[in-house]
């Protein structure tokens, strides 16, 4: 999905939007037990997203008196008509897409961090088949290289860390292709190269990884968080309020229990135990690194994904 259809798609349900919990009553009395706001969170169905549905699980929402749905997105492209339409009240996406919808005048800003970086292995790769010719990212030059979604932080971060090894990622040709398919892709000879999340240690036995895209553009990036409308933050602040507490719950309490981070995964993917016991998980934070996003804000804006860096301080709570 190119920037100009995501644009106009935006652009189009903010005209229409009916609001949703996060509508425009700036009578605000806040969630409560006894009488629990329903709240809607679109997320992708990856292990990115496992603190939420683990914090429901918890009770870190029901304590803070939302009563959550969780419905599955395709990446934060999608999540961002979702946000404001008013289908969901908060989604989870990755943060060029949320400087994409700013870039192009919608008032979307973060309220909770959710996933980072994790070095090497990272969680995320790049992989090629082991009888590949493509030995290098520099490598990835003139290639087919499959990302979840077109113009967003897959190809931006691709694509500076194949111009710092010395090739020329103006020549890669990108196709979108959902996580769930891109390990078929690259066996199947659609594309050259795949971007896979999650990233399975047994995949070695059968791929390469050429790099971790998100680790390699920073070791410690923030990939991806929790967003709403601005028009919730400004009338509907003690349930922005109770949802950040309850997120940042989830979020603190999974980074300290991955055991029951995999469990919770087998109940929203396709993925099994045994996958999951090689699975690198990403490292879940409630804090912002800013200086790593002022860098992919600089990079999504040097690749023309937006016209210019983002201002943080608007993004971020």
């Amino acid at each position: 999905m190119t920037i100009g259809i995501v644009a106009a798609a935006v652009l189009a349900l903010s005209a229409c939007s009916s609001g949703g919990t996060g509508g425009s009553n700036s009578d605000d009395k806040g969630p409560s037990k006894s009488e629990p706001t329903k709240v809607t969170l679109g997320v992708i169905p990856i292990p990115d997203t496992a603190p939420a549905y683990l914090g429901k699980e918890k009770g870190f929402f029901a304590d803070e008196g939302i009563d959550l749905t969780i419905q599955p997105t395709t990446g934060g492209a999608a999540a961002v008509p979702g946000v404001v339409s008013g289908t969901y009240d908060f989604a989870f996406g990755n943060y060029v897409s949320v400087m994409v919808a700013e870039d192009k005048g919608l008032d979307l800003s973060y309220v909770a961090n959710g996933n980072a970086a994790t070095g090497d292995p990272g969680f995320q790769a790049v992989i090629v088949p082991k009888d590949s010719p493509i030995k290098t990212a520099a490598d990835l030059s003139g290639k087919r290289v499959s990302v979840n979604n077109l113009a967003n932080i897959n190809d931006t971060t691709i694509r500076a860390i194949v111009d710092r090894d010395g090739g020329d990622s103006s020549k890669i040709k990108f196709v979108e292709v959902a996580f769930p398919d891109a390990e078929a892709a690259v066996a199947n000879k659609q594309v050259d190269a795949a971007t896979v999340n999650p990233y399975l240690g047994s995949m070695s036995k059968d791929y390469r990884v050429i790099t971790f895209n998100f680790s390699g553009f920073d070791p410690k990036l923030d990939v991806a968080g929790y967003f709403t409308k601005g028009d919730t933050i400004k009338n509907k602040p003690e349930l922005v309020k109770a949802f950040t507490k309850a997120m940042n719950k989830s979020l603190d309490y999974a980074q300290e229990h991955p055991d029951e981070v995999r469990q919770i995964i087998t109940t929203y993917t396709k993925m099994s135990a045994d996958m999951l016991k090689d699975m690198v998980l990403p490292t879940y934070s409630s804090g912002f690194n800013k200086d790593a996003l002022k860098k992919l804000g600089e990079a999504a804006a040097k690749y023309g994904t937006i016209s210019k860096a983002p201002d943080l301080d608007k993004l971020l709570p």
